[in-house]
């Protein structure tokens, strides 16, 4: 099988695209850059199709690395036949693969291969062949030193028959059908577990039943996680008795007494190989695309908590909050540089509110503050409304910020290299406040996993979680775009063609040399090369810089066919761009040329009407319910503010801002049937609901969404 016509297989995209796309991988092309500056080559194939593509083509490699190892094995073994070559080299998937390799696998441990070391496959294929009477009198003719007696030959003759039941793909496939329509999961509480306080939270598992194909996928990991932790056991149960039966009809066409032993075999292939085997790769099976759709689930959430609004460049006041350690203040420049720190103590034992409220009015005065974000952890709600009681001399903004993972980045590497100086109460409000200003350029300092959205991702394959939360961060880098000369390390890093190595070097030589004044500059950063330019610098932006297309996302390739654009016109590239009415009445016809078509012309005019342009929201000031401390303070039947803070395929948690998030479950998101929780609410969305159920016990509040903001 070829590649693209496997890739084609899987997808459905065009061939050509399939072909040209790989080829570009194979150039070592990233998605980003394929996807923008490629289009033409593609068919104007988006992220996604491009990310299947790499997908499949790795699969489709490591499907090949696979058959080639077996065909060394048989070939080893001398029982490579021209048939069997041809089935390996035809098979498009690895569990046909892996049965067809089946009958090859010899462990010298099993009951068949004992058997055959006893010298009874010949008194199996006697039985097999359904033809002989007598078996008692036939059987004792392969008694020996470790066959004693008739019963024993032909139990062993049971055990290779039962092994040669196992490999026949038809009936593993025949398993594998009812497994997969009509199996269901089982779950019981480990009795002496029943009361355990961690159990609690699985209490839902602890009796419960339903068909396997139809678990929604944070459900079947929670089951599982509940097994994991030793609360719960679980099965899986299918129709035995109708399984069998299929499977004796299929190999037993005789009515003697081979067809009695054959029964027997069949009966013990499928409870000790046939029913553990591929139940467990079903449920496996069944937990992959669990895992899939929870990395799916945990990549949106990313996606849009990365691409959360940026308040922009202003001077900003960020405080995090405490009460006995006090509240720690920062003072940030507009660029997010740090000015200067201190704690005040507003809240109890200390108490002293004067004192806080006179320190943070002088210090809005003395560094120009132009918003104060707060973190929104303990003692949030507190210094929230001492903040909304000052008043100032100008108009000050303040944001509650969602400091998940701040702890994580003040202890980093990261945070240590940035501030060796201060200690990780400093670092942590310098995030909240840079949280503010750009979200994206702090967040990417962090491990995903640490940001606190996703569903079930400890419980996932951790390969494919960091492989695609990776691929998240990159396409939404390289989609904003970053500023070179002010980009830090993780910023720099995920840039299209850069890597860390090499976002490492661009510092020390900004350090070294000043600003850079033009895309070209990065030629000269130590191991930045052509291929490296290639695919970073339509990502990179210089701000005010001597040529203008360097602070947008036109190509430095495409900059002839600008400076042609502006030429035609009578006007410097300058006065080109930002002058939509002249844009849109430019023919592209005339300017398309083998590697340049249409759809990267568009994109071309598309961004001098507004180069450089940030796709982001602008941050919206909040307020939650300031009547709202705790648990406590909530009664069914109560509509609050509140914000979107995580997604699910069951729903969606929302902060009211107390400790515990409520939960809207999908059922309370509308009236009508909802496929998928993002169609209705996004991350970081303002939205008001409804208080239906407080377990105070459990600590869960339930809510129904009743508008958004």
């Amino acid at each position: 099988m070829q590649l693209s016509s496997f890739i084609a297989s899987k997808t459905n995209l065009p061939a050509a695209g399939i072909a040209n796309t790989i080829q570009l991988i194979n150039e070592d092309c990233t998605i980003p850059f394929i996807s923008r500056y490629r289009k033409e080559l593609t068919g104007n194939m988006d992220e996604v199709q491009i990310g299947d593509i790499l997908k499949f083509k790795q699969l489709f490699e490591a499907l090949e690395k696979r058959k080639s190892s077996i065909l060394k094995t048989l070939e080893e073994q001398e029982v490579l036949t021209d048939e069997l070559k041809t089935k390996i080299e035809a098979t498009g998937d690895l569990t046909s693969l892996e049965d067809l390799y089946l009958p090859f696998k010899r462990n010298r441990k099993t009951k068949a291969e004992k058997a055959r070391n006893n010298g009874l496959e010949p008194l199996a294929k006697i039985v097999m062949s359904q033809k002989a009477d007598f078996l008692g009198t036939i059987a004792a003719r392969y008694i020996n030193d470790e066959v004693t007696n008739t019963e024993i030959a032909l139990q062993g003759s049971r055990h290779i028959i039962s092994e040669w039941i196992n490999e026949r793909q038809s009936i593993r496939n025949k398993l594998r059908w009812h497994l997969n329509k009509f199996a269901r999961i089982h779950t019981r509480v480990i009795k002496t577990k029943a009361e355990d306080e961690k159990a609690l939270k699985f209490k839902n598992y602890f009796q419960w039943e339903e068909e396997l194909h139809s678990c929604p996928s944070h459900r079947l990991l929670a089951i599982l996680r509940a097994e994991r932790e030793g609360f719960i056991r679980v099965k899986i149960e299918i129709d035995h008795e109708r399984v069998l039966k299929e499977i004796k009809q299929k190999v037993i066409h005789s009515q003697n007494e081979c067809a009695d032993q054959i029964e027997l075999a069949i009966e013990d292939a499928y409870k000790r190989l046939l029913y553990p085997s591929l139940s467990n790769e079903v449920l496996h099976e069944t937990k992959e695309k669990a895992d899939d759709k929870s990395i799916q689930v945990f990549a949106k959430n990313l996606r849009q908590l990365l691409l959360g609004a940026p308040l922009g460049e202003k001077r900003i006041l960020a405080i995090d909050p405490g009460y006995r350690s006090g509240c720690k203040l920062v003072c940030l420049n507009a660029q997010g540089g740090l000015e200067y720190n201190e704690n005040i103590y507003p809240h109890a034992p200390q108490n002293d509110r004067k004192g806080a409220m006179r320190k943070i009015s002088s210090l809005v005065d003395a560094y120009k503050i132009q918003a104060i974000a707060i973190g929104n952890g303990t003692a949030s709600r507190e210094t929230e409304a001492l903040i909304r009681k000052m008043h100032f001399n100008k108009e000050i903004e303040v944001f509650v910020v969602n400091e998940a993972g701040a702890s994580i980045y003040s202890a980093s590497k990261i945070a240590r290299d940035e501030f060796p100086d201060f200690d990780v109460t400093v670092r942590g409000a310098v995030s909240i406040g840079r949280r503010l200003a750009d979200p994206l350029a702090e967040l990417v300092k962090i491990d995903p996993k640490s940001i606190g959205v996703g569903q079930y991702q400890h419980d996932v394959d951790q390969s494919k979680l960091k492989q695609s939360l990776e691929a998240v961060v990159e396409s939404c880098v390289n989609t904003i775009g970053v500023n070179l000369n002010t980009a830090s390390v993780s910023l720099l890093k995920h840039v299209s063609g850069i890597g860390e190595k090499t976002a490492h070097h661009i510092v020390d030589y900004r350090k070294e040399n000043g600003p850079f004044s033009s895309r070209k500059d990065i030629r000269k950063v130590t191991g930045l090369g052509p291929k490296a330019f290639q695919q970073s610098a339509g990502f990179l932006r210089i701000k005010n810089p001597e040529n203008p297309l360097d602070d947008s996302a036109v190509h430095p390739e495409s900059y002839p066919i600008v400076e042609q654009m502006a030429k035609d016109e009578n006007k410097t590239v300058s006065e080109l761009i930002g002058n939509k009415t002249l844009l849109d009445q430019i023919d592209l016809i005339k300017y398309c040329s083998e590697s340049t078509g249409l759809p990267t012309l568009k994109d071309i005019v598309k961004e001098l009407v507004k180069p450089g342009a940030d796709p982001r929201e602008k941050a919206r000031i909040f307020t939650f319910d300031q009547n709202i401390n705790t648990l406590e303070d909530l009664k069914e039947g109560q509509l609050l503010p509140g914000i979107v803070n995580n997604i699910t395929n069951f729903g969606c948690f929302v902060d009211i801002g107390i400790k515990e998030n409520g939960l809207i479950h999908v059922s309370n998101l509308s009236d009508t049937f909802v496929k998928d929780v993002n169609e209705i609410v996004n991350l970081h969305q303002q939205v008001i609901v409804k208080v239906l159920d407080i377990d105070k016990v459990r600590k869960r509040i339930q809510l129904s969404l009743h508008s958004k903001v």
